[in-house]
């Protein structure tokens, strides 16, 4: 399993890209926590904390997708170094001006979140041309999701430690200086620099007239849901059972389950079609949600949050190749945004969602939000697998490339249907 992600990381570009966009991702990794620790340290409220954090969140649902079709048309540095020295200078400017002026701290965050650089579905839109083999491309994504989860945990710890060594509006400045390097790191490179987008059909929908990433995205944003809600009902349980340090293992653990699920997901290869794959992986996904609602103690419960995260790393690794293979032709980076915005919006769905449910039905009720949501997800995928799974007629061909691999035309729409 290790040698064959090492041999990865050995290709050229490889280690750099993926590091460079992990790093470059950084500030939107962090902006909630940061914020929220930088408004309270300025002497704000939770509520207005909370609400400039959903303005970022917001932000950043509708911009993923636009910069991402940017890209698609003028290619990775002209998008995505501008995009990020925006960000971080949206960032600074609320750093610098803090809570007192009203509308602009909400405009300064909601232009840092809109401004975001799409750099994960770059990274994606660029391993067929760096690694080139179909096998290490699909592994690579498995990576890719294996890495996301280590970034979401080693953020946060990043941001309170520069708290401590300077400030709540240091930690804002630094993690977004740090960002803008990760973000050139990876548009001076030569991949960077040499990718183009396959030429595109005009139309207004851009990626989203794929019927199969339509789906797809529908399927996924309940798995967004799902972990929103974990991570209210888990504070929930936390409070009842020890407090902030067992939240902290919950969802430590919750990671730990997707790093070990998602490596042994991508150290073999899989025969079959990935979109029946994904079916069960959601099944298995939603299964494993269940025994959270148990509500043992705490060292059962730190187990069963593995349990619980084994599945998600696998279903994000089967759907990235799913993306990769329905996204119209010249519309991948667009497409795999859309991924993004679609999770981040089932997220805050699902975190809105599971604060009702625990004051109504108490933490358990809370725990059966995620199940429901990862049985609503698989619901999807059976519903739509006419439009999932690829058929002779389809216009869908397995193993098409946008650096050779994503040559797709959608059934049912031609030049009639143009912008």
């Amino acid at each position: 399993m290790a040698a064959g992600y090492a041999e990865i990381l050995r290709t050229r570009y490889a280690t750099r890209l993926l590091a460079g966009t992990l790093v470059g991702r950084l500030p939107n990794a962090t902006a909630s926590i940061a914020i929220v620790l930088f408004i309270r340290a300025e002497g704000g409220t939770y509520s207005l904390a909370g609400a400039l954090a959903a303005v970022y969140g917001v932000a950043n649902a509708v911009g993923q997708p636009l910069l991402g079709r940017l890209v698609d048309l003028y290619g990775q540095p002209r998008v995505q170094l501008p995009a990020a020295l925006l960000s971080a200078l949206a960032m600074a400017a609320f750093a610098f001006t803090g809570p007192d002026q009203l509308a602009l701290a909400h405009v300064a965050v909601g232009a840092a979140g809109l401004f975001t650089p799409p750099l994960e579905g770059g990274l994606r839109a660029l391993w067929p041309s760096v690694l080139g083999k179909e096998e290490q491309v699909h592994a690579a994504y498995a990576m890719d999701a294996i890495a996301q989860e280590v970034m979401f945990t080693v953020g946060p710890l990043l941001v309170t430690g520069c708290v401590a060594l300077w400030s709540e509006q240091a930690a804002l400045l630094v993690v977004n200086a740090v960002g803008v390097l990760g973000a050139l790191s990876v548009v001076v490179s030569e991949p960077s620099r040499a990718w183009r987008s396959a030429p595109r059909e005009a139309h207004w929908l851009g990626a989203l007239r794929s019927p199969g990433l339509l789906a797809l995205l529908g399927a996924f944003l309940f798995i967004g849901v799902a972990l929103g809600s974990i991570t209210v009902a888990g504070v929930s349980y936390a409070d009842g059972h020890g407090g902030d340090a067992v939240y902290g293992w919950m969802m430590a653990a919750l990671g730990l389950g997707a790093l070990a699920g998602g490596s042994v997901y991508g150290a073999r290869q899989w025969r079959g079609v990935p979109e029946r794959r994904l079916s069960v992986l959601v099944a298995l996904l939603a299964v494993c949600y269940v025994p959270l609602m148990l509500v043992p103690g705490a060292p059962a419960m730190t187990a069963l949050s593995a349990l619980a995260g084994v599945f998600l790393a696998p279903s994000l690794a089967c759907a990235f190749v799913i993306v990769d293979r329905h996204a119209p032709r010249g519309t991948v980076t667009e497409a795999f945004s859309w991924l993004v915005t679609t999770f981040t919006v089932g997220a805050s769905l699902g975190t809105a969602a599971a604060g009702p449910v625990v004051e109504w039905g108490g933490t358990a009720s809370g725990f059966a939000v995620p199940g429901l949501a990862g049985a609503a997800a698989l619901l999807v995928l059976l519903a739509t697998v006419r439009v999932m799974v690829p058929t002779p007629d389809s216009g869908i061909v397995a193993g098409s490339s946008e650096n050779d691999r994503n040559g797709t035309v959608e059934p049912g729409f031609t030049a009639g249907h143009q912008a």
